[in-house]
């Protein structure tokens, strides 16, 4: 659980001391990515076990839930003066949410500037999750740019996703396959918010550009705590409704019957609060071979890029029937 870093106390990651997580101001609900989600059990030197909260309707883990986990166990690894800066995932099988997943990290170099970890995610005895993080001690560059930030509406001007659904479902020509979609959504209990930007029209049997905008922050309080912990919940957050990007233009003639992750990378530029509101860019260059590219940028409100993302997919779709000749 993330603990509040007051004058002269050391920063924690979840789970690193029981009476820092304590701290809690009258009022505050405290990230259930922190206190559940990224709160990993030890087992044995550089050996955690992780737990589940949410499963989508697929019945498989959630992969921003392994990968997020994967970086805490990483994490813990290093001293408190490094900071992520990269990490690069292969998700290798499904995940298995009826047991718990263990992680095994390999501390891969320890160098003066940058060190490695290397972290198996194992269910049944197999790696379910290969992921390689990168840290470094804080340096300051004389060079330095970035993009900017796509002008968008506050997020406070905006309908979250629930307030959305609610409105498709009161509209009585919804097609019946997003109906029970949406009602399916409308169950679950994600520890993410977001506001869509442009949310689509369902009403529209059209194509959509392969990119989509929306505020995002992780549920509940986390505060100001070791910057690892942000980077960890940005790593679940980044996971989510990202590689549908890529099947935004083709939904009004497919229906998906497989789409699972194969690999996500992330790069951390500047510091964050993973549970204010940031920009979530997202956006797919190409799509082919049953399989789909999406990019992702996550931006501050003040407008600083702080997170990259990429990731490629697996995307099936339902063949058509074949009519038989009659001859």
């Amino acid at each position: 659980m993330a603990a509040r870093r007051d004058a002269g106390s050391s920063r924690v990651l979840p789970g690193e001391e029981e009476e820092a997580s304590a701290e809690v101001q009258p009022g505050d609900l405290r990230s259930v990515l922190v206190t559940s989600v990224l709160n990993l059990e030890p087992l044995d030197l550089d050996l955690f076990r992780g737990r589940h909260y949410w499963v989508p309707v697929s019945q498989r883990l959630f992969g921003g839930q392994i990968v997020g986990q994967a970086l805490v166990a990483a994490a813990k690894a290093v001293g408190e003066e490094l900071q992520v800066h990269s990490l690069h995932c292969y998700f290798v099988r499904a995940g298995d949410p009826s047991v718990p997943v263990l992680y095994q990290v390999e501390r891969t170099r320890t160098g003066r500037s940058f060190s490695v970890r290397s972290v198996k995610a194992i269910q049944h005895g197999k790696p379910i999750l290969i992921c390689q993080a990168s840290f470094q001690e804080v340096q300051a560059s004389p060079v330095q740019h970035q993009f900017h930030m796509p002008e968008v509406p506050p997020p406070e001007e905006l309908q979250t996703q629930e307030e959305l659904i609610q409105q498709y479902l009161q509209d009585p020509n919804l097609m019946e396959k997003y109906r029970r979609g949406l009602n399916k959504m409308l169950a679950q209990e994600v520890p993410i918010e977001m506001k869509p930007v442009n949310p689509p029209d369902l009403s529209r049997q059209s194509p959509q550009e392969p990119k989509q905008l929306f505020w995002v922050r992780a549920r509940g309080h986390i505060g100001d705590c070791d910057m690892k912990l942000h980077c960890c919940v940005a790593a679940y957050i980044s996971d989510y409704a990202f590689l549908g990007t890529a099947f935004l233009p083709h939904r009004h003639r497919h229906r998906v019957r497989f789409m699972v992750s194969l690999d996500h990378s992330m790069w951390f530029h500047a510091p964050f609060r993973a549970d204010h509101w940031m920009l979530y860019e997202c956006e797919s260059p190409w799509a082919g071979g049953s399989r789909g590219l999406v990019h992702g940028r996550l931006w501050r409100r003040d407008g600083v890029l702080a997170v990259s993302c990429a990731q490629e997919g697996v995307i099936r779709v339902q063949e058509p029937p074949r009519r038989e000749s009659k001859l």
